[in-house]
Protein backbone atom coordinates (compact mmCIF):
# COMPACT_ATOMS: atom_id res chain seq x y z
CA UNK A 1 0.00 0.00 0.00
CA UNK A 2 1.36 3.76 -0.96
CA UNK A 3 0.09 6.57 0.89
CA UNK A 4 1.40 10.16 0.55
CA UNK A 5 0.53 13.12 2.98
CA UNK A 6 1.25 16.42 3.39
CA UNK A 7 -0.24 18.29 6.67
CA UNK A 8 -2.25 15.55 7.39
CA UNK A 9 -1.49 14.54 10.95
CA UNK A 10 -5.00 14.11 12.27
CA UNK A 11 -6.56 12.05 9.35
CA UNK A 12 -2.86 9.76 9.61
CA UNK A 13 -3.71 9.40 13.44
CA UNK A 14 -7.57 8.62 12.62
CA UNK A 15 -6.44 6.19 9.84
CA UNK A 16 -3.59 4.79 9.74
CA UNK A 17 -4.60 1.77 11.87
CA UNK A 18 -7.38 0.30 9.85
CA UNK A 19 -4.66 0.53 6.88
CA UNK A 20 -2.30 -1.70 9.64
CA UNK A 21 -5.24 -3.87 10.32
CA UNK A 22 -6.19 -5.35 6.67
CA UNK A 23 -6.53 -9.44 6.03
CA UNK A 24 -4.27 -9.82 3.40
CA UNK A 25 -3.16 -13.70 2.51
CA UNK A 26 0.21 -12.89 1.68
CA UNK A 27 1.42 -10.10 3.39
CA UNK A 28 2.08 -6.52 2.58
CA UNK A 29 4.04 -3.33 3.50
CA UNK A 30 2.69 0.46 4.16
CA UNK A 31 4.93 2.81 2.24
CA UNK A 32 3.54 6.13 3.91
CA UNK A 33 5.92 9.22 2.01
CA UNK A 34 5.41 12.30 4.04
CA UNK A 35 5.72 14.87 1.60
CA UNK A 36 7.43 18.11 2.99
CA UNK A 37 4.64 18.20 5.75
CA UNK A 38 5.02 21.25 7.75
CA UNK A 39 2.88 19.44 10.90
CA UNK A 40 3.49 17.15 13.15
CA UNK A 41 3.14 14.62 10.64
CA UNK A 42 6.90 13.78 10.61
CA UNK A 43 7.14 13.12 14.32
CA UNK A 44 3.66 11.14 14.26
CA UNK A 45 4.97 8.64 11.96
CA UNK A 46 7.93 7.85 13.59
CA UNK A 47 6.02 7.51 16.70
CA UNK A 48 3.60 5.15 14.69
CA UNK A 49 6.42 3.59 12.65
CA UNK A 50 7.92 1.45 16.07
CA UNK A 51 5.22 -0.32 16.83
CA UNK A 52 4.12 -1.33 13.38
CA UNK A 53 6.71 -2.79 10.90
CA UNK A 54 4.63 -3.16 8.83
CA UNK A 55 4.56 1.04 8.55
CA UNK A 56 7.69 2.05 6.41
CA UNK A 57 8.19 5.48 6.24
CA UNK A 58 9.52 7.81 3.57
CA UNK A 59 10.41 11.86 4.49
CA UNK A 60 10.79 14.24 1.47
CA UNK A 61 12.12 17.29 2.36
CA UNK A 62 12.34 20.25 -0.24
CA UNK A 63 13.54 23.61 -0.05
CA UNK A 64 10.62 26.56 0.01
CA UNK A 65 7.05 25.81 -0.55
CA UNK A 66 6.48 24.69 -3.90
CA UNK A 67 3.40 22.03 -4.27
CA UNK A 68 4.50 20.08 -7.30
CA UNK A 69 1.51 17.61 -7.15
CA UNK A 70 1.48 14.27 -6.18
CA UNK A 71 3.14 12.74 -8.67
CA UNK A 72 6.83 13.13 -7.18
CA UNK A 73 5.92 11.63 -3.95
CA UNK A 74 3.60 8.82 -5.50
CA UNK A 75 6.59 8.02 -7.49
CA UNK A 76 9.39 7.69 -4.88
CA UNK A 77 6.89 5.75 -2.61
CA UNK A 78 6.83 3.18 -6.03
CA UNK A 79 10.34 3.07 -6.32
CA UNK A 80 10.75 2.16 -2.68
CA UNK A 81 8.27 -0.25 -2.55
CA UNK A 82 9.09 -4.49 -2.26
CA UNK A 83 6.66 -5.58 -3.88
CA UNK A 84 5.18 -6.06 -7.03
CA UNK A 85 1.73 -5.02 -6.96
CA UNK A 86 0.89 -1.24 -5.38
CA UNK A 87 -2.93 -0.46 -3.47
CA UNK A 88 -3.53 3.24 -3.62
CA UNK A 89 -5.36 5.37 -1.04
CA UNK A 90 -5.04 8.81 0.33
CA UNK A 91 -4.47 9.83 3.90
CA UNK A 92 -7.79 11.03 4.32
CA UNK A 93 -9.39 7.67 3.24
CA UNK A 94 -10.38 4.63 5.19
CA UNK A 95 -11.16 1.17 3.56
CA UNK A 96 -14.90 -0.07 4.25
CA UNK A 97 -13.23 -3.31 5.73
CA UNK A 98 -10.81 -4.99 6.66
CA UNK A 99 -11.17 -7.19 3.74
CA UNK A 100 -10.43 -4.29 0.95
CA UNK A 101 -6.83 -5.22 -0.08
CA UNK A 102 -7.46 -8.93 -0.26
CA UNK A 103 -10.58 -8.16 -2.63
CA UNK A 104 -8.82 -5.61 -4.61
CA UNK A 105 -5.43 -8.39 -5.04
CA UNK A 106 -8.37 -11.31 -5.58
CA UNK A 107 -8.90 -9.11 -9.19
CA UNK A 108 -5.29 -10.02 -10.22
CA UNK A 109 -6.15 -12.92 -12.53
CA UNK A 110 -3.99 -13.94 -15.49
CA UNK A 111 -3.18 -11.13 -17.84
CA UNK A 112 -4.90 -8.75 -15.06
CA UNK A 113 -2.31 -5.43 -14.39
CA UNK A 114 -4.55 -2.79 -13.38
CA UNK A 115 -7.85 -2.74 -10.71
CA UNK A 116 -9.93 0.22 -10.27
CA UNK A 117 -11.74 0.28 -7.27
CA UNK A 118 -15.04 2.49 -6.00
CA UNK A 119 -13.90 5.33 -3.74
CA UNK A 120 -17.22 6.72 -1.79
CA UNK A 121 -18.12 9.48 0.29
CA UNK A 122 -19.70 9.53 3.79
CA UNK A 123 -22.98 10.29 3.79
CA UNK A 124 -24.13 13.71 5.91
CA UNK A 125 -27.21 15.79 5.83
CA UNK A 126 -27.59 18.16 3.28
CA UNK A 127 -27.82 18.92 -0.12
CA UNK A 128 -24.31 19.93 -0.99
CA UNK A 129 -23.56 16.00 0.29
CA UNK A 130 -26.28 14.50 -1.71
CA UNK A 131 -24.74 16.54 -5.14
CA UNK A 132 -21.33 15.49 -3.94
CA UNK A 133 -22.28 11.75 -3.89
CA UNK A 134 -24.34 11.47 -6.80
CA UNK A 135 -21.77 13.23 -8.87
CA UNK A 136 -18.94 10.51 -7.84
CA UNK A 137 -21.41 7.88 -8.44
CA UNK A 138 -22.36 9.37 -11.59
CA UNK A 139 -18.73 9.23 -12.70
CA UNK A 140 -18.00 5.71 -11.20
CA UNK A 141 -20.48 4.42 -13.12
CA UNK A 142 -18.96 5.77 -16.32
CA UNK A 143 -15.31 5.12 -15.72
CA UNK A 144 -16.25 1.41 -14.60
CA UNK A 145 -18.72 0.99 -17.74
CA UNK A 146 -16.17 1.82 -19.92
CA UNK A 147 -13.65 -0.35 -18.30
CA UNK A 148 -16.06 -3.35 -18.74
CA UNK A 149 -16.16 -2.29 -22.56
CA UNK A 150 -12.18 -2.27 -22.61
CA UNK A 151 -12.02 1.61 -22.59
CA UNK A 152 -10.89 2.30 -19.37
CA UNK A 153 -9.98 5.58 -19.60
CA UNK A 154 -9.54 6.59 -15.57
CA UNK A 155 -9.29 5.33 -11.81
CA UNK A 156 -9.70 7.36 -8.73
CA UNK A 157 -6.42 7.64 -6.68
CA UNK A 158 -7.96 6.56 -3.55
CA UNK A 159 -9.14 3.30 -4.50
CA UNK A 160 -6.54 2.00 -7.31
CA UNK A 161 -3.80 -0.91 -7.92
CA UNK A 162 -1.35 -1.85 -10.32
CA UNK A 163 1.88 -3.46 -11.08
CA UNK A 164 5.16 -2.35 -10.74
CA UNK A 165 6.02 -3.45 -13.99
CA UNK A 166 3.27 -1.33 -15.42
CA UNK A 167 4.56 1.70 -14.30
CA UNK A 168 8.16 1.47 -15.26
CA UNK A 169 7.36 -0.27 -18.64
CA UNK A 170 5.60 3.25 -19.34
CA UNK A 171 7.89 5.43 -17.80
CA UNK A 172 6.14 6.56 -14.66
CA UNK A 173 4.68 9.64 -14.90
CA UNK A 174 6.95 11.28 -17.34
CA UNK A 175 4.51 12.12 -20.32
CA UNK A 176 2.55 13.87 -17.85
CA UNK A 177 5.08 15.39 -15.58
CA UNK A 178 3.92 18.76 -16.97
CA UNK A 179 0.43 18.56 -15.93
CA UNK A 180 -0.52 19.04 -11.55
CA UNK A 181 -2.51 15.97 -12.10
CA UNK A 182 -3.53 13.10 -14.13
CA UNK A 183 -1.62 10.14 -11.68
CA UNK A 184 -5.13 8.39 -11.91
CA UNK A 185 -6.69 9.02 -14.87
CA UNK A 186 -4.37 9.81 -17.40
CA UNK A 187 -1.20 7.37 -16.24
CA UNK A 188 -4.16 4.66 -16.57
CA UNK A 189 -5.13 6.18 -19.58
CA UNK A 190 -2.43 5.25 -21.09
CA UNK A 191 -1.25 2.04 -19.33
CA UNK A 192 -4.65 0.29 -19.57
CA UNK A 193 -5.40 -1.94 -22.42
CA UNK A 194 -8.77 -3.62 -23.55
CA UNK A 195 -8.03 -7.07 -21.46
CA UNK A 196 -5.77 -6.24 -18.74
CA UNK A 197 -7.69 -3.73 -16.80
CA UNK A 198 -10.49 -5.21 -13.75
CA UNK A 199 -12.74 -3.54 -11.52
CA UNK A 200 -13.79 -4.47 -8.03
CA UNK A 201 -17.29 -2.85 -6.60
CA UNK A 202 -17.43 -5.14 -3.76
CA UNK A 203 -19.13 -2.73 -0.73
CA UNK A 204 -16.04 -4.55 1.75
CA UNK A 205 -13.92 -3.29 -1.15
CA UNK A 206 -14.80 0.42 -1.26
CA UNK A 207 -12.90 3.45 0.20
CA UNK A 208 -14.44 5.73 1.95
CA UNK A 209 -13.04 9.82 1.96
CA UNK A 210 -14.48 13.00 4.06
CA UNK A 211 -16.13 14.99 1.34
CA UNK A 212 -16.13 18.73 1.17
CA UNK A 213 -18.26 21.20 3.04
CA UNK A 214 -18.82 24.37 1.40
CA UNK A 215 -19.68 24.81 -2.02
CA UNK A 216 -16.45 26.66 -3.07
CA UNK A 217 -14.06 24.15 -1.99
CA UNK A 218 -15.98 21.63 -3.30
CA UNK A 219 -15.77 23.50 -6.72
CA UNK A 220 -12.38 24.24 -6.41
CA UNK A 221 -11.85 20.70 -6.68
CA UNK A 222 -13.75 19.71 -9.50
CA UNK A 223 -12.17 22.21 -11.18
CA UNK A 224 -9.01 20.73 -10.40
CA UNK A 225 -9.77 17.44 -11.55
CA UNK A 226 -11.54 18.46 -14.58
CA UNK A 227 -8.68 20.06 -15.82
CA UNK A 228 -7.06 17.18 -17.02
CA UNK A 229 -9.82 15.91 -18.99
CA UNK A 230 -8.45 17.94 -22.25
CA UNK A 231 -5.25 15.25 -22.11
CA UNK A 232 -7.25 12.35 -22.60
CA UNK A 233 -7.28 10.30 -25.80
CA UNK A 234 -9.18 11.80 -28.52
CA UNK A 235 -11.25 8.70 -28.60
CA UNK A 236 -12.32 8.84 -24.55
CA UNK A 237 -13.41 12.67 -25.24
CA UNK A 238 -15.37 11.23 -28.11
CA UNK A 239 -17.22 8.88 -26.64
CA UNK A 240 -17.88 11.07 -23.18
CA UNK A 241 -18.29 14.26 -25.68
CA UNK A 242 -21.69 12.15 -27.30
CA UNK A 243 -22.70 10.95 -23.75
CA UNK A 244 -22.91 14.79 -22.59
CA UNK A 245 -24.42 15.69 -26.42
CA UNK A 246 -26.85 13.05 -25.88
CA UNK A 247 -27.91 14.13 -22.63
CA UNK A 248 -28.00 17.98 -23.19
CA UNK A 249 -29.63 17.37 -27.11
CA UNK A 250 -32.75 15.43 -25.59
CA UNK A 251 -35.11 17.83 -23.90
CA UNK A 252 -34.98 20.03 -27.58
CA UNK A 253 -35.33 16.72 -29.24
CA UNK A 254 -38.27 16.09 -27.11
CA UNK A 255 -39.80 19.65 -27.90
CA UNK A 256 -39.23 18.92 -31.48
CA UNK A 257 -40.68 15.72 -31.23
CA UNK A 258 -43.49 16.99 -29.84
CA UNK A 259 -44.94 19.94 -31.93
CA UNK A 260 -43.65 17.84 -35.40
CA UNK A 261 -44.74 14.25 -34.07
CA UNK A 262 -47.43 14.71 -31.51
CA UNK A 263 -47.33 15.04 -27.49
CA UNK A 264 -47.85 11.27 -27.69
CA UNK A 265 -44.60 10.29 -29.50
CA UNK A 266 -42.60 12.76 -26.94
CA UNK A 267 -44.06 10.99 -23.89
CA UNK A 268 -43.75 8.10 -25.12
CA UNK A 269 -39.83 8.67 -25.46
CA UNK A 270 -39.91 10.54 -22.46
CA UNK A 271 -41.05 7.65 -20.44
CA UNK A 272 -39.00 5.08 -22.26
CA UNK A 273 -35.84 7.27 -21.62
CA UNK A 274 -36.62 7.57 -17.88
CA UNK A 275 -37.72 3.84 -17.38
CA UNK A 276 -34.38 2.92 -18.65
CA UNK A 277 -31.95 5.10 -17.20
CA UNK A 278 -33.78 4.91 -13.47
CA UNK A 279 -33.42 1.23 -13.49
CA UNK A 280 -29.94 1.21 -14.43
CA UNK A 281 -29.08 3.60 -12.03
CA UNK A 282 -31.19 2.32 -8.82
CA UNK A 283 -29.37 -0.89 -9.83
CA UNK A 284 -25.69 -0.04 -10.03
CA UNK A 285 -26.35 2.58 -6.55
CA UNK A 286 -27.36 -0.42 -4.69
CA UNK A 287 -24.45 -2.55 -6.11
CA UNK A 288 -22.24 0.09 -5.07
CA UNK A 289 -24.11 0.81 -1.27
CA UNK A 290 -25.24 4.30 -2.78
CA UNK A 291 -29.15 3.13 -2.31
CA UNK A 292 -30.10 6.24 -0.05
CA UNK A 293 -29.20 8.37 -3.72
CA UNK A 294 -32.10 6.38 -5.66
CA UNK A 295 -34.34 8.87 -5.13
CA UNK A 296 -32.68 11.76 -6.83
CA UNK A 297 -32.41 9.64 -9.87
CA UNK A 298 -35.32 12.30 -10.81
CA UNK A 299 -33.91 15.43 -9.83
CA UNK A 300 -30.48 14.39 -10.96
CA UNK A 301 -31.61 13.22 -14.64
CA UNK A 302 -34.63 16.98 -14.67
CA UNK A 303 -33.49 19.06 -12.02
Amino acid sequence: MIVCARNEQHNLEKNLPTLLQQNLDNGYELVLVNDNSEDDTKQVLQWMARNNPLLRVVNIERKGNDRIGKKYPLSIGIREAKNEHFLLIDADCVPASNQWAQKMMDAFEQDIEIVLGYGAYEKHPGLLNKIIRFETFHSALQYLSYALAGQAYMGVGRNLSYKKEVFFRHKGFASISHIPGGDDDLFISKAAKNNNTAIVIDTDAHTISVPQKTWQNWRRQKTRHYSTSKYYKPKHKLLLGLYSLSQFLFYPLLIAAAVISGWQIALAAFVIKSTIQYIIFSKAMKRLNETDLIKWIFSWMYG
